[in-house]
């Protein structure tokens, strides 16, 4: 028999399925030092920047989302561009010859591991909402296993194929070795002093920034410190609408290189309400405030919210109210000692560590080599 592991990873679209994806390779590859791992993705998607960037092969497929409501005529194009991009992917397949295929949700996993399980190449799916996306759903008929990150998954994939796991996270924020008093340092700031961090995403959340817009005189006269990432899309923007507004206890930025640092200075998060964020948070222990996006699919990010949120294990603000009541409520929490402490204590209670390593072995299993 031949030994060698080979393994196809597909999906993309967004870092909640990118960070996944390449901790699932990092950890095949951690096992099995020897292992070919190839990505699938959609051509000019993150994905075709981020996994090279982080040392792995990927092949592009031209496809792309359906538009709403499937009616529109532009949606034959989309429909052409799926049949093609199957049909690229079987080639792909053929070629690579991988014993088994991963998915992590996205377009592209939809036409690779659609190519795949018609190839009888055993699937394994990693879901990272409460709430199933699209492309799983539908090819979990079909999958080996199915690796979910919430309880309860059963309205959604077979109970027999399901494995909680918990989504990988980037393991640089579970090796930090900063304490907090660097860290708070590092952004210029006391560290005798709370310290609350407004994250929106790598691209920025408009909702977010316009609550710290509007409350500029009540961040002023707070004895609170914050760190702003206003994302790369609004920087401009901010950057002007700030002008003469420079406040000493707020630190604007528009992207965070090293979150690892920014989480180890934050005494309180606000954040949207991604499915890898929220794991972020739960494993390293972060009281949080979550402002779910209204504008995902089928709104699961209000579901990953209230996963939290009914267990006392998070705060919730909804998008249309933030303007008005997520900086009092950031500033009244951040100040509650006790408060703060049992977020602590129940974000903790629904971690799941070695996500990555579980679901490697998983796809160790699968390709029939362990």
């Amino acid at each position: 028999m031949n030994n060698e592991l080979r393994v196809i990873i597909s999906g993309g679209g967004t870092g909640g399925h990118i960070f996944p994806a390449v901790s699932i390779a990092n950890a095949v590859k951690a096992l099995r030092p020897d292992a070919k791992i190839l990505f699938i993705g959609a051509e000019g998607r993150m994905e075709m920047q981020r996994v090279p960037a982080a040392g792995y092969d990927i092949k592009g497929l031209p496809i792309r989302g359906f538009y709403r409501p499937l009616w529109k005529p532009a949606n034959i194009g989309v429909a052409i561009d799926y049949l093609k991009s199957k049909m690229m992917a079987k080639q792909i397949l053929r070629q690579f010859k991988p014993q088994v295929a991963v998915g992590v949700g996205g377009y592209a996993s939809s036409a690779a591991l659609g190519a795949a399980n018609s190839l009888g190449i055993p699937t394994l799916l990693q879901e990272q909402n409460s709430y199933a996306g699209l492309a799983n759903k539908t090819l979990a008929g079909k999958a080996a296993k199915i690796c979910v990150a919430y309880e309860g998954m059963e309205r959604f994939f077979p109970a027999d194929k399901i494995m909680l796991t918990g989504n990988p996270v980037r393991q640089q924020l579970l090796d930090a070795k900063t304490t907090r008093e660097e860290a708070v340092r590092s952004f210029g700031f006391d560290p005798s002093k709370k310290v609350v961090l407004l994250v929106g995403g790598s691209l920025g959340a408009r909702t977010i920034n316009e609550s710290v817009m509007q409350h500029l005189d009540l961040i002023r006269q707070s004895d609170v410190q914050f760190v702003w990432q206003t994302g790369k899309y609004y920087s401009k923007e901010i950057a002007n609408r700030m002008k003469g507004h420079e406040l000493a206890n707020l630190k604007t930025t528009d992207f965070i290189a090293d979150m690892a640092v920014a989480y180890r200075a934050a005494d309180l998060v606000v954040s949207r309400a991604g499915a890898g964020s929220i794991s972020e948070f739960c494993l390293l222990g972060k009281p949080v405030i979550l402002v779910p996006s209204p504008n995902v699919a089928e709104d699961h990010q209000t579901k990953n919210a209230l996963a939290l949120v009914n267990k006392d294990a998070a705060l919730y603000v909804k998008d249309g109210e933030a303007p008005d009541k997520l900086l009092p409520t950031a500033i009244e929490t951040v100040n509650n000692a006790g408060l703060l402490s049992s977020l602590t204590n129940n974000i903790l209670k629904m971690a799941l560590p070695d996500s990555a390593e579980i679901i490697a072995k998983e796809v160790i299993k699968l390709a029939g080599q362990s």
